[in-house]
């Protein structure tokens, strides 16, 4: 019995010092870094959000990830909004994807109508820059999921027009642009015809490829077909998840490098450490157990499994861990942030938890021995950059 008490005593130091060790506190450098630095993250899921339960997101909010205060408390000046898509066969080619993202952008529009004073539609990098001096939050906008052109080029320039400023090309299912990491079914063995066509014009547009999402294939194919850098919006590094395909690996970060594009890091747990990943295929084979008994699944079944077997969290230091492999594999330059806030559910890493955690994450650079320059870089600089040079390639063609 002493023995076993021993033993329990000794466990409940160790997670006492590991969550000591996951409690950041940022410093008044930190909080100001973040504060003074445009902060480009890009990839927050507010609009499918307040589609499916309304929030009034500028001002507080009970519950999700963001909201105007948090925002400003965390420095994100310069939001990615994304206009999810979900991926399945009634949305796909019969109008109903292009109806919900113009919808989702409506969404966005209405927050800006609803408080001018606090935030502005960013459509330019020449926008982001002139309302970061003005104080205002800037709304810029991504299309997760390419469902909406509906393989017409017309559909493109339309939500370039609404603001859109990069797509996702497909999400968790292959649609008519490319296949997906997530689906077996290599339909086009990477990109399809159109897609390869559609890659040309978002070049021509200024409309950024985003290969988050995509097979390897598919991405090997935007390599090439691009003229211009890309961005990977919301990804972060298979070396930590081995045979998660939606992660990237080194040939990948190796081939953006030469592209001149960047990966910007997804906070998700499953995203940064292995052990999540696991978690949520042990509760995915339960879930198919309890069907193969017959049992019907109650609606609390995901949380009652959780209170049984508790999520693994990921760390911030393992975030930066992520950070860190992109820089001494390919450079400072091609790194960022794409948090997926709003869209990971209760899965965020301890000590980036909403919005408001951006300040720990520059704590933990600076810990690390990054340079103000090069935070500025992982902030937004980097992404900048590549913006900047989509739009020097669309005015010149």
């Amino acid at each position: 019995m002493k023995k076993l008490s021993s033993l329990v005593a000794a466990v409940s130091l160790a997670l006492i010092g590991q969550a000591n060790a996951d409690q950041v506190t940022a410093s008044d450098k930190a909080i100001k870094l973040a504060k003074d630095t445009i902060l480009i993250d890009t990839h927050i899921d507010v609009p499918y959000r307040i589609h499916n339960k309304w929030a009034d997101v500028t001002k507080a909010t009970s519950d999700g990830d963001f909201d105007y205060p948090r925002a400003v408390q965390g420095g994100l000046n310069a939001p990615f909004m994304s206009i999810y898509i979900p991926a399945n066969l009634e949305f796909e080619g019969k109008g109903k994807s292009y109806q919900l993202a113009n919808q989702l952008i409506d969404s966005m529009e209405a927050i800006v109508q609803r408080a001018p004073s606090k935030f502005a539609i960013a459509d330019s990098t020449a926008d982001i820059k002139e309302q970061f001096k003005q104080g205002k939050m800037s709304i810029a906008m991504g299309m997760e999921n390419g469902s909406p052109i509906e393989g017409d080029i017309k559909n493109l320039k339309h939500f370039y027009e609404r603001g859109v400023r990069y797509i996702t090309l497909a999400h968790s299912q292959s649609n008519h642009i490319s296949d997906s990491s997530y689906d077996i079914r290599r339909k086009w063995k990477g990109l399809s015809p159109f897609g390869k066509e559609l890659v040309k014009e978002m070049n021509n547009i200024g409309m950024l490829v985003d290969v988050s999402h995509i097979s390897d294939d598919a991405f090997y194919q935007v390599m090439e077909i691009s003229k211009v850098p890309v961005i990977a919006s919301h990804s972060s590094l298979r070396k930590y998840t081995p045979g998660f395909e939606r992660n990237m690996n080194d040939d990948m970060l190796l081939a953006l490098k030469k592209n001149g594009g960047v990966i910007q890091i997804n906070f998700g747990s499953s995203f940064v450490t292995a052990k999540a990943g696991s978690w949520y295929d042990q509760l995915k084979s339960a879930k198919a157990e309890k069907k193969k008994d017959g049992t019907k699944l109650s609606k609390d079944f995901d949380a009652a499994y959780r209170a049984k077997n508790p999520f693994p969290f990921a760390s911030l230091e393992q975030v930066l861990d992520h950070i860190d492999h992109v820089v001494e594999l390919i450079g400072i330059d091609y790194v960022g942030i794409g948090s997926d806030y709003d869209g990971v559910g209760d899965s965020l890493p301890t000590g980036l938890k909403d919005v408001s955690s951006y300040p720990n994450l520059v704590q933990g650079l600076m810990d690390r021995g990054y340079s103000d320059k090069d935070i500025k870089k992982i902030l937004s600089g980097n992404m900048l950059r590549v913006w900047q040079q989509a739009e020097a390639y669309a005015k010149a063609h």
